[in-house]
């Protein structure tokens, strides 16, 4: 009897892709697949914000030109971190469930208690925040004008290791990544998302294949979550329709309602906070796509008209 070799899967390199990625392959079953590490530009580069080197799709790059020219099989991203278009011949398989979507605020030594009615309030006039996102520095100078913000770019750990070294005073990181992890950070505060709007997509894990793999696809459908291919097409839609750059700052959220509906919050900003605009829709889920199209439409009219340039 012949027996199917295991499925060659994709993979960033850092602590959180290959653990996301293990998540993927229990899913999958045991022994059904192994783990290929591609080295990406958008790791590989540290020095420079990703808008200045081609954006977040280098997160991508180089593991889809391994799928298309079947070096693997699949590929695991973190949904945020992968272009709304994909190159033609690859497709988004699945997602899995979707871990807690929320940002969270990371004190350093210099920084007050953690105040849960107040988050910022920890904030010292002037602080200096690392982020590398400019959705969350957008955010977070709308909110608190006086504070600054240091671009840090690294995984998790890295990000870490320099707010304790003191390059900055706070930081800002995913509550998903940090819970796959298995990380406890002390004087750590999770914002919710009326003050910070997660990223289109944040805490799923999406897996790409061929396009032309229908066998591979039909095993994909098998472990998706359902609930979480709804919000991800409605925040990708959101997203797709504004066609921001990786210099805009664009947050989308969407949560599933009791009656079966469901509810998308949508942000677009100046990174300096000077301009923020919020708004929301509410639809059925069968609609996703569209109600993330038309939040973005509504956005994109009330913003100026310089801010997805």
């Amino acid at each position: 009897m012949n027996v199917a070799p295991p499925l060659r899967v994709g993979t960033r390199g850092s602590p959180l892709a290959l653990v996301q990625t293990r998540i993927f392959l229990r899913h999958l079953g045991s022994g059904e697949g192994q783990e290929t590490v591609i080295a990406t530009t958008g790791d590989a580069v540290q020095d420079r914000p990703l808008a200045d080197i081609g954006g977040k799709g280098l997160f991508a790059k180089e593991i889809h030109e391994a799928l298309l020219d079947g070096r693997v099989d699949c590929a695991v991203h973190s949904l945020k971190d992968l272009e709304t278009e994909l190159p033609p011949g690859v497709m988004l398989g699945c997602v899995l469930t979707r871990e807690d979507a929320r940002d969270v605020l990371i004190l350093g030594d210099a920084c007050g208690a953690p105040d849960l009615a107040d988050p910022l309030a920890a904030l010292p006039h002037g602080a200096l925040v690392g982020t590398s996102s400019v959705r969350r520095q957008a955010q977070l100078l709308h909110a608190r004008p006086d504070l600054h913000v240091t671009s840090i770019r690294g995984n998790v750990q890295t990000r870490l290791r320099k707010l304790r070294e003191g390059q900055c005073q706070a930081s800002l990181l995913a509550l998903a990544g940090l819970r796959r992890l298995d990380m406890t950070i002390p004087n750590a505060i999770v914002l919710d998302p009326d003050l910070m709007l997660p990223a289109a997509a944040q805490g799923i894990v999406g897996i790409t294949v061929r396009t032309g793999d229908m066998a591979l696809r039909a095993r994909l459908t098998a472990i998706e979550d359902a609930a979480s291919r709804i919000a991800a097409t409605a925040e990708r839609a959101m997203l797709a329709t504004l066609d921001g750059s990786c210099r805009t700052p664009i947050g989308a959220y969407a949560r599933l309602l009791p009656d079966g509906g469901l509810s998308l919050a949508g942000m677009v900003a100046r990174a300096d906070g000077s301009f923020l605009l919020r708004r929301s829709l509410r639809g059925r889920s069968a609609d996703a796509d569209r109600i993330g199209q038309e939040l973005g439409a509504i956005l994109r009219a009330g913003s100026p008209a310089d801010l997805f340039g």
